[in-house]
C-alpha cells in the first residue's frame, strides 16, 4: 500500500486540495454552438468535466480570420482562460483541406502556407502546445506525385516556422488514401526528421483504415510509438467518418485508449459537432464521462501495477 501511495502522489500533483488527472481529455470547440462567446465555450468545457479546448480554423472565412486578430483579441482570449480556469491547449487547422500544401494551384497552396505560418503565430501567443494539421496533399483535386512532392516541400517550411517558435505540429490522420494509418503520416515525419512534427491520429479514422486494408489498428498505432503528441477520440463506421454519435459505431475506445495509454500518450480529445441538439450540453457531458471512465481505468490500472 505504500508503494502505491507513493506512486499516486508521484502521478499526481495536489492543487488546492483537489488531485489533478494523470491525463488531459479535451473538447474539440466545434461540439459547442458557434454562436457562444470564448468564454461562454470554455465555461461549458470545464462545466462538462473537460481539462481544455481545441480550437478550429476551419476552411471557413469567419474561422481563418482568427489568424489576424489584433492583440488586444488575443489578450482577451488568454483573460478568458484564465478567468475560467480552462486553457485552449491544441488547434485544428482544418482550413489546409481546402488550401491545401500540395495544390498544383499557387493561389491555394501559397494561401495555405501563409494559413499555417498564422496558426503557428496564433497558438504561441495563446500558448497552445500543438496545431493539427489535416494529412492531405490535395482533397478536391486528384493526389499526384507532382502534389505529394509539393507538400513534403511545403511540410518542411512549416516544420521550419514551427521550430523556431517551439510548436509542436501534429499530422492528423484523415479518410484518403494519401494519409489514412500512422504507418504513412510516420513516412513524413521520417523525411523533415524535426523534433516539432509528429503525429495526432483520428482513431476513428484509423478504424475505418482498418478494416478498408484488413489489418490490425493497434499496430498501425505501435508504429508511431514515440511520436504521438495526443490522439483524437472519434466514432466511425465502415465508409463513414463524421457524425456518428458515440456508442452506434465500431470504434473500439477501450483496447485503442488502452493501448495509447501503454505507449505513453496522455492527452486525448473527443471530436464530435454540434447540429443544433437543445441537449448539447448533455452530450458534452455524456462524451466526457465515458471517455473519462476508460481513461480512468488505465490510470488506476497504472497505479496497482506499481
Amino acid at each position: 500500500m505504500k508503494r502505491k501511495a507513493d506512486f499516486m502522489g508521484l502521478q499526481y500533483r495536489i492543487t488546492g486540495g483537489s488531485r489533478v488527472k494523470a491525463y488531459s481529455l479535451g473538447l474539440y470547440e466545434k461540439a459547442m454552438p458557434s454562436s457562444l462567446s470564448w468564454r461562454e465555450k470554455l465555461k461549458a468545457a470545464k462545466n462538462a468535466g473537460y481539462d481544455y479546448v481545441e480550437i478550429s480554423i476551419d476552411e471557413t472565412e469567419e474561422k481563418i480570420g482568427r489568424l489576424d486578430m489584433p492583440g488586444e483579441e488575443r489578450l482577451d482570449m488568454i483573460k478568458a482562460m484564465y478567468e475560467t480556469g480552462i486553457p485552449i491547449r491544441t488547434m485544428c487547422v482544418s482550413a489546409l483541406t481546402k488550401y491545401s500544401l500540395g495544390n498544383d494551384d499557387p493561389q491555394y497552396s501559397e494561401r495555405g502556407m501563409k494559413i499555417l505560418e498564422k496558426s503557428i503565430q496564433l497558438a504561441d501567443d495563446l500558448g497552445v502546445r500543438v496545431v493539427m494539421i489535416p494529412g492531405y496533399d490535395v482533397y478536391y483535386q486528384p493526389s499526384t506525385l507532382e502534389t505529394k512532392r509539393r507538400y513534403l516541400q511545403n511540410l518542411k517550411k512549416g516544420v521550419e516556422m514551427a521550430e523556431k517558435a517551439g510548436v509542436i505540429l501534429g499530422l492528423e490522420t484523415m479518410e484518403n488514401e494519401f494519409m489514412n494509418t500512422v504507418e504513412k503520416a510516420m513516412k513524413y515525419v521520417t523525411l523533415c526528421g524535426s523534433n516539432y512534427l509528429k503525429v495526432y491520429p483520428d482513431i476513428g479514422n484509423l478504424t475505418n483504415a482498418a478494416v478498408q486494408y484488413q489489418s490490425d489498428v493497434l499496430e498501425d498505432l505501435e508504429l508511431g510509438r514515440g511520436n504521438i503528441t495526443s490522439m483524437h477520440l472519434k466514432e466511425t463506421k465502415p465508409g463513414k467518418y463524421r457524425e456518428i454519435p458515440y456508442g452506434t459505431g465500431h470504434v473500439d475506445f477501450e483496447a485503442a485508449i488502452k493501448k495509447a495509454w501503454e505507449m505513453g500518450i496522455r492527452r486525448y480529445v473527443t471530436e464530435f459537432w454540434y447540429k443544433g441538439s437543445e441537449n448539447w450540453k448533455e452530450d458534452l457531458v455524456f462524451a466526457n464521462t465515458m471517455m473519462s471512465e476508460i481513461l480512468d481505468r488505465q490510470s488506476e490500472g497504472a497505479c496497482e501495477a506499481e
